[in-house]
């Protein structure tokens, strides 16, 4: 089993946010490890997010990843930031090389059979599905993932908890990707402990 593997493997949701203030990382990092997620993906869509990740590193249990990585020059700032995996919405075969060289867990995305086979060349067999509704939800996944069965995905983009049950009993599935966990407004740290909890009783 992979690094990347056993991560996608400890929870069925990876909460992925956008935190715009450092000052929310731990309290944020706290309530979602508390109420049963521990792995947490942290954008790169906010001038935060390297600190963010910074912070939430130091909160007991969280296994923090950085995500929306989109070059080696991102890739070197999540290390340096101690990212301990990353995720990235699509993939090419220099930020690939780079991420498979460095040894950090990787989780690119992929939307057709050519990213997946682009993946497969590079080494890897575990793979986000984004924007997973978009792309054709459910159906696309299932028809994508069918010639690639050493491949398994982490959906992400428009599932919610209302949904997430249904990605997640496909074989191809681990785990899937959530923004609804985290408002983008001011954290509610019990809110957001609760909506944990409801997201990691679902399957793992």
């Amino acid at each position: 089993m992979s690094d990347i593997d056993r991560i996608m493997r400890r929870a069925p949701v990876i909460p992925v946010l956008v935190i715009e203030d450092a000052a929310h990382a731990v309290p944020i990092a706290e309530a979602l490890v508390a109420g049963g997620l521990p792995v947490l993906e942290v954008t790169l869509r906010t001038p935060a997010a390297l600190d963010v990740i910074k912070a939430m590193r130091q909160v007991p249990g969280a296994i923090v990843g950085a995500g929306t990585v989109l070059s080696p020059a991102d890739l070197d700032a999540a290390l340096a930031a101690g990212a301990e995996f990353i995720v990235s919405p699509g993939l090419t075969e220099v930020l690939g090389k780079a991420a498979v060289a460095s040894g950090i867990p990787f989780l690119p995305g992929t939307a057709n059979a050519g990213d997946i086979m682009l993946g497969l060349d590079l080494g890897l067999t575990r793979f986000k599905f984004f924007p997973a509704e978009a792309s054709g939800g459910i159906a696309a996944l299932k028809a994508i993932a069918a010639p690639f069965g050493m491949a398994r995905f982490c959906p992400t983009g428009g599932i919610t908890q209302a949904s997430a049950p249904d990605w997640l009993a496909l074989d191809a599935v681990l785990c899937v990707g959530g923004s609804w966990l985290v408002p983008h407004w001011l954290p509610d740290p019990v809110a957001i402990e609760a909506a944990a909890r409801a997201a990691a009783a679902l399957k793992v």
